[in-house]
């Protein structure tokens, strides 16, 4: 299993709580971004540069995702895409996605598209709090004891 994380819009708070999980688990990890990042020095942490065309990051973390990685992400085609190719997705909040709950989501997302189209505000999410940062936490540390079944690789 590998870690794939679409590092542009990922809060760095999430990153840091990433860089601890993959070093306690011995995990693997890729930060995708369309900008050079500044990552803790690790063989287990690498960083893969798109190009700066829109969704080139996640195009790039779709490409290359296998069955069984997990993708952290607020893009919701991207968790979309990986989940069809047999990945986990995990959002910055710490929701975990399902092959239908994005399903769901991918209909209001477009419908907000549609919204914003056509002019009306939207507004965006709010910001990241201290609880969606500990959910966060929690759903990677249950996901990754599962995944790991609590064992050092």
């Amino acid at each position: 299993m590998h870690i794939w994380v679409d590092a542009d819009a990922c809060p760095k708070v999430i990153k840091d709580i990433l860089y601890r999980a993959v070093k306690r688990v011995q995990a693997s990890m890729t930060l995708v971004a369309n900008q050079p990042l500044r990552v803790p020095s690790s063989p287990l942490i690498d960083t893969l540069l798109a190009n700066d065309s829109l969704d080139a990051a996640d195009n790039e973390i779709v490409e290359s995702v296998k069955p069984g990685d997990l993708v952290i992400t607020a893009d919701i085609p991207c968790a979309a895409n990986a989940i069809e190719k047999g990945a986990f997705a995990l959002d910055p909040r710490g929701t975990f996605h399902t092959k239908d709950s994005i399903r769901e989501r991918l209909s209001i997302r477009n419908f907000m598209e549609e919204l914003r189209r056509g002019g009306v505000e939207t507004g965006g999410p709010p910001p990241l709090g201290k609880n969606d940062r500990q959910e966060f936490a929690n759903s990677l540390d249950r996901f990754l004891a599962k995944h790991f079944n609590g064992k050092k690789r």
